[in-house]
């Protein structure tokens, strides 16, 4: 034992903390004092902007916005790629504890008789009236825009408008209400300016140097600058009027403030965004009264269905015992029809073995989260790891179905958007590359995997599918899709033509893998309950 603990106190100074990808602090001192373990600039990265009234989201340079000199993207992971996002670098770089105020990022110019200026202008306008967010990044942490609401109460939003819009006959429009200067009948007012504070916890106390940063959080503001060269981020807000008749600057600027913050780790960061977010809270009250009210009437359906059974079986087996022979009766008459094939059998397995596929892919990804190995700082994480094990769970699929035509409509419905996606020119878009990466990953290895499966499947000779029990169960699918049209009728804002066809695709994808999900279970559960009664059974 004192061998052990000699050898323990050895290594221990030796051993280094074990991060996740895209998880690990980084330190950050004043300029000047810069080291390999800690850094002075602070890089904001913009990632795309998307509206609640629009499912097409946009890649930052779709709009006439500043931008970097010397771009970079940092490598986005599959989950990313098909979640829309496109994170790149932006002109807004800061140096740490240096304040700034008011200072200048650029001026965009607009010519009504320059008609690139009058596209530009009009996409920008567009992008206020559908409230589109901006969604930006420092230190792999979102910049939040908290503001107060009912009840005392602080919400924050990880992203904040482009601007807003006061409609021809005045009404107030989404942002605009935050201001009483914002009331000029069919006129935009562009946020051209935010207030940036950076919150730090020190290392002075702690085993690290520098600081590390734990909160970001930004104010919009709009102002009208008439001088670029005396900027004094005061006066009148930026109007831009409906009819674009005359010339016009836009000129943005930031001030950015940084606060020690040293009661918030760098661990916890994350916390206060989920904290403030009303809607992000789990309703465990909700829960409790559903899986009560579940429990309750499951425990009564059961309690019936056993004492019913138990008094059957009895019986039949009492009169198996006996010597006189006496007409079979109730439902062990059927024990010769219930594990027949029933008919299209395939398509039944078929949707067995995609359902398989799908709750397996859950289960895993969910402990996963769980684990914390899918933490909303490592982006995309989740995405990419239900795909990956998509792909890998073809064995169980195979095994259960033996065959694979689910998938050919679910791509059918994803390529069909794409194309959708890829005309309106949205971030949302999946590249070719991507796309033919999907495919090679698909019959490269699920098909495969698949046929392993199916080849077991085939030796064990287990046709035993009931059509009802499946779709019973399965039938919650249509609930859904009723609330989801309910959904986009009574609290969604979506406009134009192509946001509802990608509404109610990707819906129809939900509620397929929803429908073949609920089914399996429901089938295995009766299946299970079926072989069991019958196998207690005496059958001559």
């Amino acid at each position: 034992m004192r061998l052990l603990a000699a050898v323990l106190l050895t290594v221990a100074p030796l051993c280094a903390a074990f991060y996740l990808p895209g998880l690990a602090p980084v330190s950050f001192c004043e300029e000047g004092e810069e080291s390999e373990s800690c850094k002075s600039l602070i890089e904001l990265f913009v990632n795309r902007l998307d509206s609640v009234e629009s499912v097409l989201p946009y890649e930052y340079d779709a709009f006439d916005f500043c931008q970097d000199k010397e771009e970079k993207r940092p490598s986005e992971n599959l989950g990313q790629v098909l979640f829309g996002e496109r994170i790149a670098s932006s002109p807004y770089k800061f140096t740490f504890k240096k304040q700034e105020t008011c200072k200048k990022v650029c001026t965009r110019s607009y010519d009504p008789g320059n008609s690139a200026d009058k596209s530009k202008l009009a996409f920008l306008k567009k992008g206020m009236q559908l409230n589109y967010q901006h969604h930006w990044i420092i230190d792999n942490m979102p910049v939040t825009w908290c503001y107060d609401v009912e009840d005392g109460q602080k919400y924050c939003n990880p992203g904040f408008p482009i601007g807003c819009f006061v409609t021809p006959d005045g009404r107030v429009k989404d942002a605009c209400v935050i201001n009483s200067e914002f009331n000029k009948k069919n006129t935009f007012y562009l946020f051209n300016h935010v207030d940036i504070t950076i919150m730090y916890h020190s290392g002075k106390d702690e085993n690290w140097p520098g600081a590390r940063l734990v909160m970001a959080r930004l104010r919009p503001q709009s102002y009208k600058h008439t001088d670029e060269n005396n900027l004094s981020c005061e006066g009148p807000p930026m109007e831009i009027p409906g009819e674009f008749n005359n010339k016009l600057n836009l000129i943005y600027t930031y001030s950015v403030t940084f606060e020690e913050k040293n009661n918030i780790k760098w661990a916890s960061r994350w916390d206060y965004i989920l904290e403030s977010m009303p809607h992000t809270n789990i309703q465990w009250f909700s829960i409790m009264n559903s899986l009560v009210i579940v429990l309750f009437l499951s425990g009564m359906v059961a309690m019936i269905i056993l004492r019913t059974l138990h008094k059957d079986i009895a019986r039949y087996n009492q009169i198996d015992s006996s010597e006189d022979a006496q007409e079979e009766f109730g439902w062990k008459l059927v024990h010769g029809d219930v594990f027949r094939p029933p008919r299209k059998g395939m398509l039944l397995s078929v949707f067995l073995g995609q359902g398989t596929q799908i709750f397996i892919m859950t289960f895993i990804t969910l402990f996963l989260a769980c684990l914390g190995f899918l933490s909303p700082a490592n982006r995309g994480a989740l995405m990419t790891c239900a795909v990956v094990l998509w792909v890998l769970l073809g064995t169980p699929a195979g095994y259960v179905s033996a065959r694979m035509y689910k998938s050919k409509i679910v791509f059918a419905d994803f390529f069909i958007m794409n194309l959708i996606l890829w005309v309106k020119g949205s971030s949302a878009a999946i590249p070719f590359g991507t796309l033919v990466a999907i495919l090679a990953m698909w019959f490269g290895i699920s098909v495969p995997l698949t046929f392993v499966g199916a080849y077991f499947g085939f030796k064990e000779k287990d046709y035993h599918w009931w059509w009802r029990s499946f779709l019973t169960s399965s039938f919650t699918a249509v609930y859904l899709f009723i609330y989801a049209v309910h959904y986009f009728f009574s609290k969604l804002q979506i406009t134009g033509t192509a946001s509802t066809i990608l509404y109610f695709g990707y819906t129809m994808i939900m509620v397929l893998i929803f429908f073949l999900f609920t089914g399996t279970i429901g089938f295995f559960a009766c299946f299970w309950f079926v072989s069991k009664i019958y196998s207690v059974v005496k059958v001559d």
